[in-house]
């Protein structure tokens, strides 16, 4: 799930106000109109979240190239915005109409499983990219980030960077109405890297409010909370605001995502506190690459959604043309498609990239 460029500044980014106008069902065929009885193309559906974010937005341009290559009748849809499972369902029940071969879909949490379920016994081959849904099996197979890699990596960047000082840390994660398993795994990894214990991987908020973490130099640390922030920058300043308000002496600021981040730092801004504090994200999109060069962010996890859109098709169209499935990486249920930490501030013996080098692979392009 992109921790994208400010997704006020555009949810995971700066949305652009062309890529806004697309942000509705829009259900577009890419070449022809379905997969029809009498065509020799695989018909296909991409449903996004939503495309208001750049971040699925390089999904979309990932498809389209490799549907022309591929001669795949592509159709693309997507949710008006994060969270909405109506426009997701409409769009499975579309494509099960149409007769399309398969869906990849970026799922809007599991309202939407009960479609997937009818298309998959309708004979559609379903994947799932960015976001493994619960459980994996729901689907065929799931093209993702091991997010709860990506998030122990920036647990471990930010510990090494406390070097033993008290952590007073802000946790602004996706939402607080529904469990997403990209929220809990880039939550529960950051606090793994950290060095703080969570006995219960089905929520976000188990963790001891206060205590000692073991990464890094270790220390003692405090949670200051918990808040939602819709992976958008203006909620994440919201949150961000709110924590402050509970909580002026926070100096840790874990984000889902970068336009959350961005939108923490605004708040840290205002209120004079950006100085000292230790901001981290998860996503790598260009803007937010950009945001660590600057020194906003002071590192992130790049994932590869065009990657993911990419290996979506070509297993559709494998499948189509050998009846060969594609699976899962080795000890994972889903296949992994990787992360890099990003950062200006190397630690010994933790993988990075510079914030140049990422910017020239950022989301896969």
């Amino acid at each position: 799930m992109n921790l994208t460029a400010p997704r006020s500044v555009g949810k995971r980014v700066l949305a652009a106000t062309a890529i806004a106008s697309m942000a509705a069902l829009g259900l577009a065929a890419c070449s022809g109109s379905g997969s029809g009885s009498g065509s020799d193309k695989v018909g296909v559906s991409l449903i996004v979240k939503t495309t208001t974010n750049p971040y699925f937005v390089s999904m979309e341009d990932a498809a389209k190239a490799d549907a022309a290559k591929d001669g795949v009748t592509l159709t693309l849809a997507a949710g008006k915005q994060d969270g909405d499972v109506a426009s997701q369902v409409q769009a499975i029940e579309a494509a099960i109409g149409r007769g399309d071969k398969g869906i990849l879909i970026t799922p809007n949490g599991p309202g939407v499983q009960n479609a997937i379920d009818k298309a998959r016994k309708a004979g559609l081959y379903v994947i799932a990219l960015d976001t493994v849904p619960t459980p994996p099996s729901s689907v065929d197979i799931t093209f993702a980030t091991d997010n709860f890699a990506a998030g122990e990596a920036i647990g471990k960047w930010t510990a090494a960077q406390l070097n033993g000082k008290t952590a007073d840390i802000a946790m602004l994660d996706l939402f607080n109405t529904q469990v997403v398993s990209v929220d809990l795994n880039r939550d529960q990894g950051f606090l793994k890297g950290m060095g703080i214990k969570v006995p219960d991987a089905s929520k976000n908020g188990s963790e001891a409010k206060s205590g000692s973490y073991t990464g890094g130099a270790g220390g003692s640390y405090t949670i200051a909370g918990h808040q939602p922030t819709n992976g958008d920058a203006a909620d994440g300043r919201t949150a961000m605001e709110t924590i402050l308000a509970k909580d002026p002496n926070v100096n840790v600021v874990y984000a889902i995502n970068e336009p959350a981040a961005y939108g923490a730092y605004q708040a840290l801004q205002a209120a004079g506190k950006t100085n000292g504090t230790i901001l981290v994200a998860i996503d790598g999109g260009c803007t937010g690459v950009n945001q660590v060069k600057s020194g906003i962010i002071g590192a992130t996890s790049q994932q590869y959604p065009s990657k993911m859109a990419s290996l979506g098709m070509e297993a559709i169209v494998k499948l189509a043309k050998t009846g060969k499935k594609a699976s899962t990486s080795s000890g994972l249920d889903f296949y992994n498609t990787g992360s890099q930490l990003v950062t200006n501030t190397a630690v010994s013996g933790l993988p990075s990239i510079t914030p140049d080098a990422a910017s020239k692979i950022c989301w896969g392009k």
